[in-house]
């Protein structure tokens, strides 16, 4: 069995693959002190919770957070006897090109995504994810990581603007019943999803005429179904992107060892 590991700036999502599909999937808070022993006390809780007697055989992480990796490999070598993958480390490699600026380093969670985007649509995507950040990655006909636009995410927005403005609260972002908020909060809501909806379309409309190509636009992240009420701004929606392509890079790893 696999246990694919995604460690974001808020959340890390453990997903176990038995091959043929994800048999469950849990979400924690990243945290980068917590140790190796306290990430198998929380795992083996949730598995006995959840009747999963399965053994780890496998384990692939992704993280945008450095200091969180070594608690996660003497996690996978302690409890599991086996040495992880880390994407966008020695050792794991990948099944496409990153065509970027010479020393430029790309976050593994943009390279997880372009995977999994060829994977499952093929070439001339964009890949939306709604995370901390908003990102937009470009993936070329053949595959390849070719770059991408980085965004304030949604919800960090939302908490500049309460922690900046004395006066504007904290609010939860939802679609608005009019452009036109009559209330601070129902304002804030206002400027935020529409000020997206302009900043998805404008970013993706650039990106295609500079590509030169008809694309795909690809979303995930648990905000893109809520965007995609107010217009048909993407083809495709996965929230299980990322660990897809966790899934595969582990594959393609596996089969050249």
């Amino acid at each position: 069995m696999l246990l694919a590991i995604d460690c974001g700036n808020t959340n890390t999502v453990f997903s176990i693959w038995d091959g043929e599909g994800f048999i469950a999937t849990w979400r924690t808070s990243t945290e980068w002190q917590r140790t190796a022993d306290q990430y198998y006390v929380w795992l083996s809780t949730l598995m006995r919770f959840e009747k999963i007697d399965v053994e780890i055989t496998q384990v692939i992480v992704s993280s945008t957070v450095p200091r969180v990796v070594f608690n996660l490999r003497v996690f996978a070598d302690r409890y599991f006897n086996t040495r992880p993958l880390v994407v966008g480390k020695e050792g794991c490699a990948l099944p496409v090109d990153v065509r970027v600026d010479e020393g430029t380093a790309v976050g593994p969670d943009r390279l997880v995504n372009t995977v999994a985007g060829y994977d499952l649509f093929g070439g001339d995507l964009i890949v939306v994810d709604f995370g901390t950040a908003t990102t937009f990655d470009v993936v070329d006909s053949d595959g390849a990581y070719i770059g991408g636009v980085i965004a304030p995410g949604v919800n960090l927005s939302l908490e500049a603007l309460h922690q900046a403005a004395a006066a504007l609260p904290h609010v939860d972002i939802s679609k608005p019943q009019t452009v036109i908020g009559t209330n601070t909060v129902a304002c804030m809501q206002s400027g935020v999803f529409w000020g997206y909806i302009g900043l998805i379309k404008e970013i993706c409309a650039r990106i295609k005429a500079e590509h030169g190509r008809d694309m795909k636009v690809i979303s995930t992240g648990g905000l893109a179904p809520l965007f995609q009420q107010a217009d048909a701004l993407f083809d495709e929606f996965d929230d299980d992107l990322t660990m897809r392509g966790l899934v595969v890079i582990n594959e393609h790893n596996r089969k050249n060892t």
